[in-house]
């Protein structure tokens, strides 16, 4: 399985558009931390505007810890085109050359030639969130410094101490891991019904702007449904940085304040992880392949 593994990585990695996403990355990421740096008063002014008359903030709002959480809340919703590209490329490029039969005529069974395509998209997957995570974290905590974190709720305020911040960001980024991986299970799932490339990245993210669409719809026919989709567990991740309060109304630090609805997020993501790729192998274990 290993040396299957290392085959399908080999294959992802000398495509050159395997680093178109690692290069969009890069590129937002300094784009916005660029115009943060030459114009970040004006952007925390715009933070400020609406308490500015009821509370003072001592310092700098604007550190690598805003920083991060900015370029999350925009790149992770653009990430999974990007992971799309790879994994709904696994099974539909192989027939698109013409080699898939030729693979299922090798000495591993299928099930064994998808878990190791599996396993290199969720390798390509990692490894995109492990750049995302030095540059748009520890890149910005370089130029931008540490401090307290200050973050605008819909309906309140957080404010986070330095030393309660880093952990929480750990957190994210493993379960925006998990979410990406999702994303490429579902990609990778519509790849055993075509035999190009663009069919199935196309029905990707079609399926995820749809889902996405009726996960933020406040209509009462959808309610029931919502739990069920995950794309409304993607964005769990910022339950990270929800902190609990004492009856003084202080907070209360290493706390979070939903952690049970993060461990029932990560619950229905992995469940569509194991639906998406058993659906994946049962479907294709049945498949006739002509090409």
């Amino acid at each position: 399985m290993w040396t299957l593994i290392q085959i399908e990585l080999y294959k992802i990695f000398r495509r050159p558009r395997t680093y178109i996403a690692f290069i969009a990355v890069a590129a937002l990421i300094t784009i916005i931390q660029f115009g943060l740096k030459v114009d970040g008063k004006s952007y925390a002014d715009f933070l400020m505007k609406d308490i500015g008359g009821t509370m003072e903030i001592d310092g700098n709002i604007i550190n690598g810890y805003l920083i991060c959480y900015i370029m999350l809340q925009l790149l992770l919703v653009h990430v999974p085109l990007l992971v799309a590209l790879i994994a709904a490329d696994m099974i539909s490029g192989e027939a698109n050359m013409g080699t898939l039969r030729l693979l299922i005529s090798k000495p591993f069974s299928r099930t064994e030639l998808l878990l190791a395509k599996f396993f290199a998209s969720t390798v390509y997957t990692l490894l995109l969130l492990i750049w995302l995570a030095i540059l748009a974290l520890f890149l910005s905590m370089w130029i931008f410094g540490t401090g307290d974190m200050f973050l605008m709720k819909s309906s309140y305020v957080v404010l986070l101490s330095e030393n309660d911040v880093f952990w929480r960001y750990a957190g994210a980024f493993v379960f925006a891991a998990l979410a990406m991986v999702t994303v490429a299970a579902l990609g990778f799932f519509l790849s055993i019904f075509a035999e190009n490339s663009i069919g199935p990245i196309v029905a990707t993210m079609s399926v995820i702007v749809f889902f996405t669409i009726l996960s933020t719809l406040n209509i009462p026919i959808f309610n029931a449904l919502k739990p069920y989709l995950f794309t409304t567990h993607m964005i769990s991740w910022k339950e990270f940085f929800d902190i609990q309060v004492n009856d003084a109304n202080e907070a209360i630090v290493g706390s979070i304040q939903n952690p049970q609805k993060i461990v029932n997020s990560a619950l229905v993501l992995v469940l569509h992880i194991i639906g998406f790729v058993g659906g994946s192998i049962w479907i294709f274990n049945k498949k006739d392949v002509l090409s």
